[in-house]
């Protein structure tokens, strides 16, 4: 256990402690209301040191073909929709549903998915696989977190979740949005830790990792909504599979928007040292253990 650091000096004793508490007459302690702060402000302070951008649509639609890629070969999902309890008869609202990871397994689940993303070409590869897989169940919407959602006739639904994709900087607005277009519940899923990032990617570029506000954060932002949550983790091990050294370059220097020469050397480098062949298919030679929060409360 990390020992407790005091403002004013760290006592020797709890006979101290409690000596200085009972003598002392100018001297006053109140204890700390986590109510009182402001987490929203707390949370887009840790936002902006986030290391990766991921806030414009430019960005999301670039690594657009990369996710719809992927989705199906992540635990993730999997994991995730075993935490749900939805009903045939529910409605759905998916924000940030990215190309169809949730929204594609959960179509045959419920009565109606809204799809929402920032990324055109995200919902359009979504619209792409519902055509290819017949499902008719899923309307897609593009808008942002910071949109009218009236306008874009978002409406109530059922449920409201929001997988990995709570990218805003008003996350207390954000849950509200979230809160008020959900009849029942209400699923949020954020990092824990490094969450997705590489930290051996990071270090070998020399950049700092920062990978943004994790879940604990926004409980304390929904305690002091008012917001009793409950909480559950996802983890795994993964190992992204790449057809070729040269994908696996193109994606990554993609994600991790690397453009100078010489960070385009060194990812190349780390690549050719990491890079290994197996079943046919390139991926690191090392797994990397991810945990997911999955923060939900019912509206009752």
């Amino acid at each position: 256990m990390k020992p407790i650091h005091y403002l004013n000096g760290q006592p020797e004793s709890r006979e101290q402690l409690s000596h200085e508490y009972d003598t002392s007459k100018d001297r006053r302690y109140e204890p700390l209301d986590i109510r009182e702060i402001d987490w929203n402000r707390i949370c887009w302070e840790k936002r902006k040191l986030k290391s990766s951008p991921s806030a414009a649509p430019a960005y999301w639609d670039k690594r657009a073909p990369a996710f719809a890629r992927n989705s199906s070969k992540s635990d993730y999902s999997v994991k995730f929709l075993r935490l749900l309890e939805v009903k045939p008869h529910w409605t759905l609202l998916d924000v940030g549903c990215a190309a169809g990871t949730l929204a594609i397994p959960l179509a045959e689940r419920v009565k109606q998915i809204t799809a929402l993303d920032i990324s055109g070409t995200m919902l359009s590869l979504l619209q792409e696989r519902s055509r290819k897989l017949n499902i008719t169940t899923i309307q897609t919407v593009q808008g942002a977190w910071e949109d009218d959602w009236n306008a874009l006739g978002i409406g109530e639904h059922d449920v409201a979740l929001a997988s990995r994709s709570l990218i805003t900087e008003d996350f207390e607005s954000a849950l509200e949005k979230l809160n008020k277009a959900a009849r029942k519940r209400v699923y949020v899923s954020t990092i824990v830790g490094d969450g997705p990032h590489d930290r051996r990617i990071f270090r070998a570029l020399g950049r700092d990792l920062n990978p943004g506000p994790d879940y604990i954060y926004l409980c304390n932002l929904l305690y002091r909504m008012g917001i009793r949550a409950n909480v559950n983790f996802i983890t795994y091990q993964e190992r992204n599979t790449y057809e070729s050294h040269e994908d696996a370059f193109t994606l990554l220097s993609s994600k991790m928007e690397v453009s100078a020469p010489e960070e385009a050397n060194i990812l190349q480098a780390f690549l050719k040292e990491h890079l290994v062949c197996k079943d046919g298919k390139w991926m690191m030679s090392y797994p990397r253990r991810i945990c997911w929060a999955v923060i939900w409360w019912d509206k009752e």
